[in-house]
């Protein structure tokens, strides 16, 4: 009773990605009950529930495992049929899905990933997530890879550092002039003046703020009126509009400030924030192929630790 049947495993997997019983069924072409049947003997072979029966259907933190363990062994089929010359029968191109962070996407990730070389062409399924969160997407299974702010491995997986990313305090000169020239000093204006944040699991301008003032995580942070832009580019816009201040990475800020489109609010004081590669302990060619093209880009694009 220790082995996992590798059709209920795939089953499992089909009915996550596809979100519904009668969905996997279509997609395996089988009936709707056969999907039950083979998720129920999973769960009464492995003595855990592995899904929430929620639409879509979620999978239990037992059930990420046997997800995990899924699209490993999909991945490592679809790699020894490549290397046995069964590419084309097996689907044609490799998949990737790989977790990366808004601003990363908008800078310097892109370029990296033109640099993979296409023979076999490899595709790349992007999920857009805050460095901070994931790595829950690789704890699910739903990637093999992630850019992270994480250093901590999740379980199966490797790291490797990538860099520094480097944010700038900045605003409009009009907005700076309206909004932080105040007598109460910057730190005082920057608690009340309006804000713009990427979404509400955007802490980097209230990290900033503390950091500004010495009272670390017990701070305020940044003020209360804040306008929510969940794009790295509209971000950058929605400060050189004048709607609030933000941090903005770096490459995105240097040609506003060098054009005075943008006012930098602190000198010498930006926001660095570590990235780290996770991706999972599999021998899989490509994505070790994605895994050094990625480092190489990154050592190009971001900081090394310690930079002043």
């Amino acid at each position: 009773m220790d082995e996992l049947p590798l059709d209920q495993v795939r089953t499992l997997l089909a009915v996550v990605d596809e979100g519904t019983f009668d969905a996997a069924a279509a997609a395996l072409h089988v009936t709707p009950s056969a999907v039950s049947q083979r998720v129920k003997a999973l769960e009464q072979r492995t003595g855990r529930v592995l899904l929430m029966r929620t639409k879509p259907v979620r999978a239990t933190e037992s059930g990420q495992v046997v997800v995990r363990f899924a699209r490993q062994l999909a991945r490592l089929e679809r790699d020894a049929r490549a290397e046995l010359g069964m590419a084309q029968e097996a689907g044609g191109p490799v998949r990737l899905p790989i977790a990366v962070n808004a601003d990363s996407l908008a800078t310097w990730f892109l370029p990296a990933l033109t640099r993979v070389p296409q023979d076999p062409p490899v595709l790349f399924e992007l999920h857009r997530e805050d460095e901070s969160h994931t790595t829950a997407l690789l704890r699910e299974g739903q990637v093999m890879a992630a850019v992270t702010s994480s250093p901590d491995p999740v379980a199966g997986c490797t790291v490797r550092r990538l860099g520094l990313a480097r944010y700038l305090p900045v605003a409009s000169p009009g907005f700076a002039a309206r909004h932080l020239s105040g007598r109460g000093g910057l730190p005082r204006a920057l608690r009340e003046a309006p804000v713009i944040v990427f979404d509400r699991r955007d802490v980097l301008q209230d990290t900033f703020v503390r950091a500004l003032t010495g009272e670390g995580d017990a701070g305020a942070g940044a003020g209360p009126l804040r306008h929510h832009v969940p794009t790295s580019e509209g971000f950058c816009d929605a400060v050189a509009a004048g709607l609030g201040w933000g941090l903005v990475p770096e490459p995105q800020a240097a040609p506003l400030l060098r054009s005075g489109g943008l006012e930098l609010l602190v000198p010498r004081r930006p926001l660095d924030v570590p990235l780290y590669w996770q991706q999972w302990k599999l021998d899989s060619p490509a994505l070790s192929t994605v895994a050094e093209v990625v480092a190489a880009a990154a050592a190009e694009a971001l900081l090394p630790p310690g930079s002043p």
